[in-house]
């Protein structure tokens, strides 16, 4: 009996794709509505999204707009975005709220690279713990015979191999978040 590879590649799809999610939430000199992905705001005492609290709009290539449905949730929403580590300071006019995205400096953007950095190396521990239960979970077959300890190798070596692709995808994917900021 063979370990079930495709349970174990979907995990680690799923990783790479939540670390590539992630690193869209890290801001680069654009202006994105992606950047409030994770923040949220207090709305009759649930912690909301700000994007179900609000429309947000790119204004030109250096600013957002967010123009909340409910205009009592204007401080609120201003409060969170204070709270986050986005690192822009929100400009509120009374009716909605101005993202204004700075030019990144050099000392910013080594400060976003080691962030990336970090993130990806989050990544690929997740990739590694679904690596060691499949591993473990080739012990447990190998104890209990319903694998040889052939099989068992083989089956270590095909989570190995299959751990070593994905690894390089988050490699890619940090690389390629890496360039952008470098370039803006």
């Amino acid at each position: 009996m063979k370990l079930d590879l495709k349970l174990y590649e979907e995990k680690m799809q799923k990783s790479v794709q939540a670390y590539a999610s992630e690193l869209d939430t890290v801001r680069v000199g654009r202006a994105s509505s992606k950047v409030l992905d994770k923040v949220t705001a207090p709305y009759y005492g649930t912690p909301t999204l700000i994007s179900q609290m609000a429309e947000i709009k790119a204004v030109d290539a250096k600013t957002l707009m967010i123009t909340p449905w409910d205009a009592s949730t204007l401080k609120e929403i201003e409060k969170a975005i204070y709270a986050s580590d986005i690192g822009i300071t929100p400009q509120n006019d009374g009716k909605s709220i101005r993202l204004v995205f700075p030019s990144l400096t050099e000392d910013r953007r080594k400060e976003l690279t080691k962030q990336t950095v970090k993130m990806g190396e989050d990544a690929k521990v997740a990739l590694r713990n679904i690596r060691r239960d499949a591993n473990d979970k080739c012990k447990d077959m190998k104890k209990k015979s319903e694998m040889t300890e052939d099989e068992q190798k083989i089956s270590e070596k095909e989570v190995q191999d299959l751990t070593d692709k994905y690894i390089k995808e988050v490699d890619k994917v940090a690389e390629k978040k890496n360039k952008e900021i470098m370039e803006i």
